[in-house]
């Protein structure tokens, strides 16, 4: 049986009614690159007829199929970590079940990795998302790399390539919380991005509300970097100077320059100040507790994620098959 040299990773959440139309295309893309090849689905504890379907494409193309089900949601990254450890090609490539990046754009990525790139990520020629999802896409993209200095793109798209190394890399990390496309990158010598086809998702809804966003952007930003922390206490030394000298003008003014007395005390509102340093001192208590958090859910060291069920030929099967 000759080994696979690309794995695709496909996690999956509630992806019903594409599901059908990912296989009628996915299939057929793999098979014309003329190599040999897996596809690993990662049911992520799936409420509807997900796990079902997974289960019909193994009995259909069990040759290439491997399909693993979580016992819960455990997040499209723990999902695609699943995956990672599991995966046995040289190359492994990750790609949505939403349909919205085109399975056909895997061969752009894997010429890109022919040309000596171990690490290739997919920019979304053009966005078919909400305006909304867009401006927020971009304004997280810019605050990400000044504070990471991880330069990607387009964080959002999915469909990324990644060499033996790196996946083995991840996966050695033993991250609870991570985003995986910004951990690729920190241990990527050559790493390049090509622009892929972007579609409207084809059936069901986005996994992704505002909230899962902006946690998402969460663990991206302390997980990669202490400047939030930093940049919290450079400001607490620029209030408490702020403060003093503010002190001393007030001083100044009741000894020598009482006609400023009014504009000084509108500036000097102490009910105004005890808000603002109230509200500073609560945002950065969140932001400490959130790097408390983490290292909270990783010294526990539980389980990152459990295997319910998984459908896929054994080793001697795969040795007889033809």
């Amino acid at each position: 049986m000759q080994a696979p040299q690309v794995s695709v990773v496909i996690p999956v959440y509630n992806e019903e009614a594409g599901l059908q139309a990912l296989f009628d295309r996915l299939y057929p893309a793999l098979d014309r690159l003329g190599i040999a090849y897996e596809v690993l689905f990662v049911n992520d504890g799936s409420r509807d007829r997900s796990a079902a379907m997974l289960r019909e494409q193994f009995a259909r193309r069990p040759d290439v199929t491997r399909v693993f089900l979580f016992n819960a949601n455990y997040g499209q990254h723990m999902a695609i970590v699943a995956g990672f450890e599991r995966c046995r090609g040289d190359r492994v490539v990750t790609l949505d079940a939403d349909l919205q990046n085109p399975p056909e754009d895997i061969a752009k990525l894997l010429a890109a990795m022919d040309a000596g790139h171990d690490y290739v990520g997919g920019v979304r020629r053009t966005r078919e998302d909400s305006w909304w999802r867009q401006l927020a896409s971009k304004a997280m993209n810019r605050m990400r790399e000044r504070i990471t200095h991880i330069r990607m793109t387009d964080q959002g798209c999915m469909l990324r390539a990644y060499s033996r190394g790196i996946v083995n890399a991840i996966v050695a990390s033993r991250e609870v919380s991570t985003f995986i496309p910004a951990l690729a990158y920190t241990f990527a010598f050559n790493p390049t991005e090509v622009d892929v086809d972007h579609a409207e998702r084809a059936a069901g809804e986005s996994k992704y509300s505002l909230y899962k966003l902006i946690r998402l952007n969460f663990d991206l930003i302390t997980g990669f970097s202490l400047v939030p922390l930093q940049l919290f206490s450079m400001f607490g030394m620029i209030v408490s100077a702020g403060a003093l000298a503010t002190y001393l003008i007030v001083i100044a003014n009741r000894l020598v320059l009482s006609g400023w007395r009014e504009g000084l005390a509108t500036l000097w509102d102490r009910d105004i100040l005890a808000f603002f340093l109230i509200g500073m001192l609560l945002f950065g208590l969140g932001l400490i507790g959130e790097y408390v958090g983490r290292i909270y859910q990783q010294v526990r060291q539980r389980p990152r994620f459990m295997i319910e069920a998984a459908l896929e030929r054994t080793t001697d099967e795969r040795a007889s098959s033809p």
